[in-house]
């Protein structure tokens, strides 16, 4: 009776939220629905990356071989190199584009006239609705051979600099791409935590004596402590993947040292050689790893009295 009696208080409970919150719900549905048909339902391929799978046999008659794609992929002399390349430039991004993100979102709330701090933002957010396509167009056009800069680079020097074909200079020109394409849409976040910091924080620091650049570091950072922990980790999480469309177009046989990431290898092996399962099962390492990196950060962020993700 007792179970009885809460079987029914959940339904009549549900079905009174249900109706409470229908258009909550309604407006959910379209992201849930993306996410179980494009996220969940793939995960089944998963199961890929156990099998030799052949399109001619298809899931239910591809033979099952175990983990022995991962025992190539692990044994594979590119494996520490691609893990090598992947590990730098996610780092260089991390050192350089995160601080770089919370700077701007700093300085762009400091502008005291509201007419030239939406004239700013406007502009550092216009690169980010630019495709890759273009942003490596432009950077063709200004770092290629016969660009803008070893124009001038070769009246000065007599010679060019082979910024786009040199292994020493792709991470600097990609974490830069980065920084000028995306660091602007990257501050939304950081200013909408600025805008939630108490103003009479302000104002009892002014009335201490406190100069503007004393009340950054000593209101407005720890005032978006959290949610800088909170970006942190989730950037960590991610930080074994790399952005394949701006790897893939400033990649080629002169730089393929430093810029052949898991990515770049997943898509090369898996699709343009067919080798389904292998691309597979290499995929699935990269995100078991960033799996493990946001469970691990979260635990520290929370151990450091931080409030984590989960």
């Amino acid at each position: 009776m007792k179970a009885q009696y809460s079987g029914a208080t959940e339904k009549s409970y549900f079905k009174k939220n249900a109706k409470k919150y229908l258009w909550f719900y309604l407006l959910a549905a379209p992201g849930m629905i993306y996410f179980i048909v494009f996220k969940y339902f793939p995960m089944w391929g998963i199961l890929l990356s156990f099998q030799d799978y052949s399109p001619f046999l298809g899931f239910w008659r591809s033979p099952w071989v175990g983990f022995k794609h991962f025992q190539e992929f692990f044994t594979n002399e590119a494996f520490l190199l691609l893990l090598k390349n992947t590990l730098m430039l996610s780092l260089y991004n991390l050192a350089f584009y995160f601080p770089f993100v919370i700077f701007l979102a700093i300085m762009l709330s400091e502008l005291r006239s509201v007419l030239m701090r939406k004239i700013v933002q406007t502009v550092v957010y216009l690169p980010h609705f630019l495709s890759w396509v273009v942003v490596v167009a432009i950077t063709l056009i200004f770092f290629g051979p016969s660009g803008v800069i070893n124009h001038y680079v070769g009246e000065a020097i007599g010679k060019g600099i082979g910024f786009m074909t040199s292994n020493e200079w792709f991470r600097p020109l990609a974490v830069l791409q980065g920084i000028w394409k995306e660091a602007g849409w990257g501050t939304v976040i950081f200013l909408a935590a600025i805008a939630g910091v108490n103003p009479d924080l302000y104002e009892a620091a002014k009335m201490d004596g406190a100069g503007r650049w004393q009340r950054i570091w000593h209101v407005t950072l720890p005032g978006i402590k959290s949610t800088i922990i909170i970006l942190l980790v989730l950037r960590i999480g991610s930080i074994m993947d790399s952005n394949f469309m701006q790897v893939f177009l400033m990649s080629n046989q002169l730089n393929q040292d430093v810029s052949d990431v898991f990515d770049l290898y997943v898509y090369r092996v898996g699709l343009t050689q067919s080798q389904f399962s292998y691309g597979i099962a290499a995929g699935l390492f990269n995100s078991v790893i960033g799996l493990i990196m946001v469970i691990v950060s979260n635990y520290l962020a929370k151990k450091a009295g931080e409030d984590g993700v989960f």
